[in-house]
């Protein structure tokens, strides 16, 4: 009998031949499984993608060398999408006879990848993902499938590689452009490129130089310009009248581990002298000299998450941000932001350029850090979570920049912007007739105001943490801007400081200048509320209670009574359209009457004023020169009102 040794022998013997002759199956039969299976890529683009594949030529050099000649992949019934002339590559054979195709080496010249919008269509429509239909039950495990991606996307590329004449083409509805890889190379772990681009507006040369290491997963690439100037990003300028620039990229990887069920990416990308320039952004190029993010990503089986060990730099401040995205349960959407204590004078040195104009040249001291914490639960929107704590040491404003907030103390000249247009100057003081001190204006007035506009007024320093987590939601649910959150505070800030553009800009100035304005002392609520009501518009070229009491009713706005300023006040959203709240006969329409009620009755309710202010109250009668609006005014049908007009004064 056989000895155990003997049998085990005798079985790795028969093993090795047989794996032996399957070697030399796949080497005498080829060529033949080569085309066997670029016919089932024909096969699979005729029917699955509507596409003709062609290969003119597919043989093998060696034992795992590879040639392709002249190689086109073509829609029916679109422009051709992608063609090489010549390719030959390496692929490792042990890894391809465990089904893992790891490329060794790839040579490649003149193709282009072209892709091209017209009025038949996308030429790559049909290899665009299909959204696939899952069940309740179904869901993606993000660390797997994010490893996978990447592994199968790396081995893919070959730890030797040359390119010579490649382009990518793109054709939107006529807006061009073309980058066209002159030379690429990968030795020894070094990538250097050319790269020329050309577009409708513009020529550049690029290269990207640096390291390289697929099979280790680990890059550090920067990314320039060879000629003088910086880097223009293309097609956004054409596509999205968005310009954009930069000196330099940085992008480094230095580690992709699956660490149990979860996957970590490490590394950090960097940015030089980048210039952004869009009208919804702001009115000039915003401008970031240096910026870094030293990035730690997680995948797990049911979230996405950048750690909050990541850092970004922005100039010379420095926070740690985290993000997630979990569907474990609900789907649940994190920011949180830790911005260590810094000094005051950083901070705004640290603005980015264009975006903070006002800002720009202001001094300060003292110290601050800050803390947000945002979580947005998609199945139960009105659970959201938004917290923002600063917390301030000897912060103390010693110069302003071009919003020099003290001017709200005294007298200054207002002048209101429409369309872009400065309106008639504003005295805003005693040198004006109409200018009335707060002492002077009916207290039903304020109340009114207050009412309507901002109640908690005299309490809260700038924002309304409730209304501001209702405006949230109500933009996220609607995907945009529809709903704000104004105080009297930002009001002001917005008409004496700032233009009525709709920018990102503006915005967030607007945000800055109000948390300044409210939390430095530098000027008393009442001075607010006195400026507010002698500069907003009350009616057509209208500005300041003064100029209204006296355009409505011919009275000052001492005397002016709780039905006049319930009217008053309701009108501030739109005052120019005040006209079509009033029927013919010059009486306020019924929806009108009813929405000042209301607001009556919530004055009463929350015992703002009391029922011996309502008694003796007649209808509002317009006797100033406002009565000459409502005469010339043209309505189709006495009983119809403008929709719009109805929703923008329905309080």
């Amino acid at each position: 009998m056989r000895t155990r040794k003997q049998k085990i022998i005798l079985t790795l013997s028969i093993l090795s031949v047989i794996f032996v002759l399957a070697i030399t199956g796949v080497y005498i039969f080829r060529d033949a499984l080569l085309q066997k299976a670029i016919v089932k890529v024909k096969e699979k683009m005729d029917q699955d993608y509507d596409s003709n594949f062609t290969v003119k030529l597919a043989k093998f050099n060696g034992l795992t060398g590879v040639e392709l000649k002249d190689v086109v992949l073509k829609p029916k019934h679109a422009d051709t999408l992608f063609r090489i002339e010549s390719m030959k590559t390496t692929v490792n054979f042990w890894h391809l006879f465990t089904g893992n195709v790891q490329l060794g080496s790839l040579d490649a010249k003149n193709g282009y990848v072209q892709l091209v919008r017209n009025a038949n269509g996308r030429n790559f429509d049909a290899f665009l993902p299909k959204k696939k239909e899952t069940t309740s039950d179904e869901k993606t495990n993000y660390a797997e499938l994010a490893y996978r991606i990447l592994t199968n996307a790396l081995n893919l590329v070959p730890t030797d590689m040359k390119l010579e004449n490649l382009s990518l083409k793109m054709d939107d509805m006529g807006k061009k452009a073309q980058l066209n890889l002159k030379t690429l190379t990968l030795e020894d772990k070094q990538l250097e490129t050319a790269i020329q681009v050309q577009t409708n507006t513009f020529t550049q040369r690029w290269k990207i130089k640096g390291f390289a290491d697929p099979r280790n997963k680990q890059a550090d690439i920067r990314f320039f310009n060879i000629d003088t100037g910086r880097i223009k990003v293309p097609y956004f300028d054409e596509r999205y009248n968005l310009t954009a620039g930069f000196d330099s990229i940085r992008l480094n990887v230095e580690n992709i581990d699956m660490d149990g069920d979860e996957l970590h990416i490490d590394g950090f990308t960097s940015i030089a002298n980048l210039h952004v320039n869009h009208e919804k952004i702001a009115s000039k190029d915003v401008v970031i000299n240096n910026a870094r993010f030293d990035y730690h990503f997680l995948f797990g089986e049911s979230f996405i998450a950048i750690d909050s060990s990541s850092t970004v730099l922005l100039n010379k401040m420095k926070f740690n941000p985290y993000v997630e995205y979990n569907n474990e349960k609900d789907k649940i959407y994190k920011l949180k932001i830790a911005l260590p204590r810094m000094k005051a004078q950083d901070f705004i040195e640290s603005l980015p350029e264009g975006l903070f104009t006002h800002f720009e040249g202001m001094e300060a001291e003292g110290t601050f850090d800050y803390r947000l914490d945002f979580e947005y639960n998609k199945d139960r929107p009105n659970d959201l979570v938004f917290e923002s704590k600063l917390n301030k040491e000897n912060l103390k404003i010693l110069k302003y920049g071009e919003a020099d907030l003290n001017k709200l103390n005294g007298s200054f000249v207002y002048r209101a912007m429409i369309n872009g247009k400065p309106q008639r100057p504003i005295l805003v003081g005693p040198g004006n007739p109409n200018y009335a001190p707060l002492s002077e204006i009916t207290p039903y007035l304020r109340k009114s105001v207050l009412t309507t506009e901002d109640p908690s007024f005299f309490s809260h320093h700038g924002f309304i943490n409730q209304a501001f987590k209702q405006s949230i939601i109500k933009n996220i649910k609607t995907r945009k801007f529809s709903r704000g959150a104004s105080t009297i505070s930002m009001q002001l800030i917005k008409n004496v400081f700032l233009t009525r553009e709709k920018t990102l800009s503006r915005k967030l100035e607007e945000i800055l200048l109000v948390y300044v304005m409210e939390n430095n002392r530098i000027i008393s609520k009442e001075r607010m509320l006195e400026v507010y009501f002698n500069i907003i518009e009350w009616g057509p070229n209208v500005y300041g209670i003064g100029e209204a009491a006296h355009f409505y009713f011919q009275k000052s706005p001492s005397q002016l009574s709780l039905n006049e300023c319930l009217y008053l006040a309701n009108i501030i959203p739109s005052p120019r359209k005040f006209m079509y709240q009033f029927n013919d006969e010059g009486n306020l329409r019924n929806f009108a009457v009813n929405r000042d009620k209301m607001v009556r009755n919530i004055m009463l309710r929350r015992g703002i004023i009391t029922s011996e202010d309502t008694i003796y109250e007649l209808p509002i009668m317009v006797s100033g020169a406002a009565r000459s609006f409502i005469r010339t005014k043209v309505v189709k049908d006495s009983t119809a009102v403008d929709s719009t007009s109805i929703e923008e004064f329905n309080f």
